[in-house]
């Protein structure tokens, strides 16, 4: 027994920062938004920002409430497919999950101002979405030939004892992550439409945050003689609270054929809880005695994420088509965690290890008849520092629109978006590696009245 203890001292500093998300990859993981919306705003990649007249659009720029000349509901439902190809050590894994969400809901109320007025109209919004679905599993496996669980692989620590067992051949590593929840919001907005030329708006979001994330680790070693050592370490992380942001924008059309915008989302100030428990087992094939060590703890602290500026330009060919471009820049340095005393390494890493992030957005739309045929376009800069090319996130879209009435249709909505990343679930082996492709379908109903 006096071995597995000795052990176990040498494995839970291990494990503890092995395999679960760190408060400084949460923080950018919480700043993130997964761009859910009506079809029609997907499938144009979300360049909506100077265009307007979508209850999504509001999530870009408060101003394009001012666009809608009557009042209007929309439902959307989306089907995501995600797919995670794991490698560690040549060792390739390929995941698969699907999932549906009730991912918007919206209406729009326009109230018309005298005829004699410039003020032309009012309008008032409220609209639900998801900024992020947490929702993903993937296993990862391999042998790194290192026994990345032991700092030491004697199992005693009277160095003079002959009879010591060194546990120094790995026979294989795995990890299973499974992460769930959302991050959702409800958007109140508000917009004023002078004279057809200019339109203004403000919002404020209230932010529902619930992330979980559950890490299993597992290593197996022997000693070349029979005996065998298995260690797991099983992390349960879960991360709830609330948050708001403003925003305001402005819209202006010099013509009938131009519209430009610009907008300003203010940072997302959380208020957040992490409850966590780490549950260690040891297994020793040459003891009858095995070790177990469970851990937990919870904690409060406050998240302020980046702010993000939004300019755009829209050209419309009549009531042929349109092509529309959103350029949004987040410094993610500015990311920050409180209390800044119990933050400091945190937020210096924040700030060393992350960048400004430029997104690109572009996004057409045709129209025959009844029938609108949608496409789009966006890329978007790892947050990171001295990230790989191929951590960027690139991805299109395609969509269809039918009206079913004078002021009711039904949108369709294809993406797809790729990108990879490093994932280091042990301390002392290389990072294993993630590519991921997420494809959604999204169908939305649209009703004026």
């Amino acid at each position: 027994m006096k071995k597995i203890l000795y052990l176990s001292l040498l494995l839970i500093p291990l494990f503890n920062q092995a395999q679960i998300i760190s408060t400084s990859d949460a923080a950018v993981l919480f700043s993130g938004d997964e761009h859910y919306g009506t079809a029609r705003f997907e499938a144009l990649s979300g360049a909506f920002g100077a265009l307007g007249g979508d209850m999504s659009a509001t999530e870009i720029n408060p101003a394009g409430l001012g666009i809608f000349l009557n009042n209007e509901s929309a439902l959307s439902l989306a089907y995501r497919e995600t797919k995670i190809n794991t490698s560690f050590y040549n060792n390739t894994i390929k995941n698969s999950d699907q999932y549906l969400n009730f991912s918007q809901a919206g209406g729009v109320l326009v109230f018309n101002i005298d005829d004699n007025s410039n003020w032309r109209h009012v309008a008032l919004g409220f609209n639900y979405s998801i900024v992020n679905d947490f929702s993903n599993s993937f296993i990862m496996e391999g042998n790194s030939g290192i026994p990345d669980f032991l700092e030491d692989p004697f199992l005693n620590s009277d160095s003079n004892n002959s009879n010591d067992v060194f546990y120094n051949q790995v026979d294989g590593q795995s990890f299973i992550n499974t992460t769930s929840g959302l991050n959702d919001k409800f958007t109140f907005s508000l917009a004023a439409n002078y004279n057809d030329k200019l339109y203004y708006g403000f919002s404020i979001s209230t932010y529902n945050l619930d992330y979980n994330q559950i890490a299993d680790l597992a290593e197996s070693n022997h000693d070349g003689f029979g005996n065998t050592l298995d260690a797991s370490l099983i992390q349960n992380l879960f991360t709830t609270g609330t948050g708001f942001s403003v925003g305001f924008g402005i819209i202006s059309k010099p013509i009938d054929a131009v519209r430009m915008g610009i907008a300003y989302r203010s940072p997302i100030w959380y208020n957040l809880t992490d409850i966590y428990t780490d549950d260690l087992q040891i297994n020793v094939s040459n003891n009858a005695d095995a070790f177990t060590d469970v851990t937990d703890g919870i904690f409060d602290y406050k998240l302020s994420t980046p702010s993000t500026l939004t300019g755009s330009f829209a050209y419309l060919f009549g009531k042929a088509g349109l092509v529309s471009i959103d350029y949004t820049y987040k410094d993610y340095q500015n990311t920050k965690l409180r209390p800044t005393a119990v933050f400091m390494t945190e937020n210096q890493d924040l700030a060393t290890n992350l960048r400004g992030a430029s997104q690109l957005k572009i996004g057409t739309e045709w129209r025959f008849d009844l029938m609108s045929i949608r496409g789009g376009y966006s890329y978007e800069q790892s947050p990171y520092n001295n990230s790989l090319s191929s951590e960027n996130l690139t991805g299109y879209s395609l969509g269809l629109g039918y009206y079913i009435g004078k002021r009711s249709k039904l949108d369709f909505a294809y993406t797809n978006t790729k990108h990879s990343q490093p994932y280091a679930f042990l301390q002392a082996s290389d990072a294993g590696n993630l590519d991921i492709e997420n494809s959604r379908i999204t169908a939305t109903l649209v009703i004026g009245f």
